[in-house]
């Protein structure tokens, strides 16, 4: 497998635990979902591609896993903050998340 990565670069990515302030729909995407995230010491917003699959009453107080070192980007004129993850597969997509609730902004490892 030419696509193995060294334990070096899976350190390289800080996972953190963030819960959900508030979620709305992305005015100008229809795929997209504006997400504001306690990642605890600080809250970012994040935009994700969720929006047919989640409401924002279903994101609101949910917890879930973001790559917290992720540069910055603008996705249809709003800034993105970091990254959520989610696993998909027939047309279905599911937000990773811990088992229990923790403490946002938890390391995840």
């Amino acid at each position: 497998m030419d696509d193995l990565i060294t334990i070096d670069d899976f350190r390289a990515l800080d996972l953190r635990v963030g819960t959900v302030t508030s979620a709305e729909p992305h005015p100008n995407a229809d795929r997209l979902m504006v997400l504001k995230v306690d990642l605890g010491s600080e809250e970012r917003q994040l935009v994700a591609g969720i929006r047919g699959h989640y409401s924002p009453e279903e994101l609101t107080g949910r917890q879930l896993v973001v790559v917290a070192n992720l540069k910055p980007a603008r996705l249809r004129g709003i800034e993105s903050q970091g990254m959520i993850l989610a696993a998909s597969a027939d047309d279905q997509l599911v937000i990773l998340a811990p088992e229990q609730r923790i403490a946002p902004g938890a390391k995840v490892s």
